[in-house]
């Protein structure tokens, strides 16, 4: 069934849903409230790493728009909100933008739409935030439209799992809704899996995130303690990963960057200490944990400098990777934005490579970049490697640099010190 649909949002999450829905053969509509992001859109420029600019052509010539007009919404069978909840002041999902969509969805609301959100918050936000403001619109929910969530799950930069093959949970504020929601997700998603209601549905997507939030926090603070009592944590890991059933392998690093993993285990922490008045002790321990990795870095690369007979003030400090994971251009929430800060605080001089980065500040300063990273290593007092992209040729950085601190546990040779 050919549907037409609005995604409000054309990021990271939204513009690969409009791809899916365009290839699918529907009529597709992306809103967005920033004007040079729509005209790049279509201009055939793209702004999203796993989406190239022959991609966003291709969704053109499929129908494809992009527009910063609401009035699109009022043709819509399908409305589905994709726009970003970072967190706030309070310690909870900051929903501004996720009412000003449901604001101008309910302006051009019309009979049988099927609205979805698929922004991460907390439970009950579908039921408690989007509903009231979709029924100011004077049409009720279950006779005139209908409302569910579906969470987003895009994992930028790991081409194996797309929309595709990812399967796509959804849950509606009744039977009938969640009904829609899977007919609708069906046509360009593998496998669709109801839940019982919204809430739940929301609650899956912050387990599943907590989950890795608290285990990646786990790994850190053991290779700290493993450095501590001479134990490679690498081969700790390596032997542990090697049993079949009761282990899933999670690896320490800087610390952990983009929107997901700092900030959605936050969403349920909130809540919980909202509604019940209680802590969820492992998420604040967890964060806990790995906000305080840079700092952890920063320590032990002014050991290894004093280990060369060097202070860490004066001493040039090369970054490799700047972005939160490898082979993305994505620094949103990267630990080596800390880092730089500490290490720029102690007065070293930092400077970086990054293949997916030009252009780096750091508290509003441009931070030197790198184009040869085998040269600046070899200038450099001491090499950071933060984010293992693939197109670095670590052998030969590693042979040239006098010194590398691997976060990463992938380098070898007689430089590399491992976390």
């Amino acid at each position: 069934m050919v549907r037409t649909l609005v995604v409000l949002g054309q990021g990271y999450v939204g513009l690969p849903l409009a791809r899916a829905a365009a290839a699918a053969g529907h009529t597709v509509h992306g809103y967005d409230v920033n004007p040079t992001l729509v005209d790049a859109l279509n201009s055939g420029v793209s702004h999203v790493d796993d989406i190239d600019d022959a991609g966003v052509a291709t969704m053109l010539t499929e129908g494809y728009r992009a527009t910063t007009d609401p009035a699109v919404i009022s043709g819509a069978d399908v409305a589905v909100i994709c726009v970003p909840t970072p967190l706030g002041d309070d310690g909870g999902p900051d929903l501004g933008a996720v009412e000003s969509a449901a604001r101008a969805i309910a302006d051009n609301l019309r009979q049988g739409t099927l609205v979805v959100l698929e922004s991460t918050s907390y439970p009950g936000t579908t039921e408690d935030v989007v509903l009231p403001i979709l029924e100011t619109s004077g049409l009720r929910h279950g006779q005139d439209f209908l409302l569910a969530f579906s969470p987003e799950r895009v994992n930028p930069g790991f081409p194996e799992y797309g929309m595709w093959n990812t399967p796509k949970l959804v849950g509606g504020l009744s039977p009938e809704a969640t009904e829609r929601a899977v007919a609708f997700y069906s046509d360009f998603v593998a496998t669709v899996v109801p839940l019982s209601g919204a809430k739940e549905a929301e609650m899956a997507k912050l387990l599943e995130n907590t989950y890795r939030h608290v285990n990646i926090a786990l790994v850190n603070e053991m290779a700290r303690f493993c450095n501590d009592l001479g134990v490679d944590i690498w081969e700790v890991i390596r032997g542990a990963a090697t049993k079949p059933f009761g282990f899933q392998k999670f690896t320490p690093g800087p610390g952990v960057g983009g929107h997901c993993i700092p900030i959605d285990p936050n969403y349920l922490g909130y809540e919980v200490r909202r509604t019940l008045g209680r802590q969820f002790r492992f998420v604040e321990l967890a964060q806990e944990i790995n906000q305080s990795m840079p700092a952890y870095v920063a320590s032990r690369v002014s050991d290894v400098l004093n280990d060369r007979g060097k202070p860490l003030h004066g001493s040039t400090v090369l970054l490799l990777g700047v972005t939160y994971k490898p082979d993305i251009a994505d620094q949103r929430e990267s630990p080596a934005i800390p880092l730089a800060e500490i290490l720029l605080s102690k007065h070293a001089k930092v400077t970086f490579h990054d293949p997916f980065v030009t252009t780096w500040h750091v508290g509003g300063a441009a931070i030197p970049g790198e184009r040869d990273p085998v040269a600046a290593a070899a200038g450099a007092d001491v090499v950071v490697l933060l984010q293992a992209h693939r197109s670095l040729d670590l052998e030969a950085i590693a042979a040239a640099a006098p010194a590398l601190f691997d976060t990463r546990g992938v380098a070898t040779g007689p430089s590399v010190v491992r976390l």
